[in-house]
């Protein structure tokens, strides 16, 4: 089965992407073979900045945020599937940079699906050779899925 999506829509919007694209992005970026869960949080800004507040002492919206869970040092049972921890993608955040970006809100909702993931799985972009690394995974998970290089759209941009 791989990834598990628990997918939480509490504002109800209606323009994110469909539940079985979300689930096909976030299985491309599971980089494990076994079974894990991971609850996909669609919110708000004023939700996303005491998100980031909070957890990351910056006082605005953000387009992505990773929960990692923190599992015990406890086996799991046969029947049990392995948290991965959260993830809040704030929908309004993630439509005004795909405009300003000039990308698609898809490409946009792609990216930031996988790069959260990837944050989950103990990636990330804190040095150059991190960011260099996690980067470059990103773009070869989004160009099995079809999609351009974000980072390229990003730079031509500038």
């Amino acid at each position: 089965m791989g990834l598990q999506l628990d997918i939480q829509n509490p504002e109800d919007y209606l323009t994110l992407p469909a539940e079985a694209d979300l689930l096909q992005w976030a299985q491309a970026a599971w980089q494990e073979d076994g079974e894990a869960g991971v609850v996909l949080r669609i919110v708000a800004e004023a939700e996303s900045q005491q998100l980031n507040r909070d957890f990351r002492g910056k006082d605005y919206p953000t387009n992505v945020l990773s929960f990692p869970y923190d599992a015990p040092p406890i086996p799991l049972e046969d029947d049990e599937t392995e948290y991965l921890g959260d993830l809040a993608i704030c929908l309004p955040v993630v439509e005004r940079e795909a405009a300003e970006q000039r990308k698609t809100a898809t490409q946009h909702w792609a990216h930031l699906l996988v790069h959260g993931l990837l944050h989950l799985q103990g990636y990330d972009h804190i040095t150059d050779d991190e960011a260099e690394t996690m980067e470059a995974l990103e773009t070869r998970i989004l160009a099995t899925l079809g999609f351009p290089d974000p980072y390229q759209l990003i730079l031509e941009e500038q």
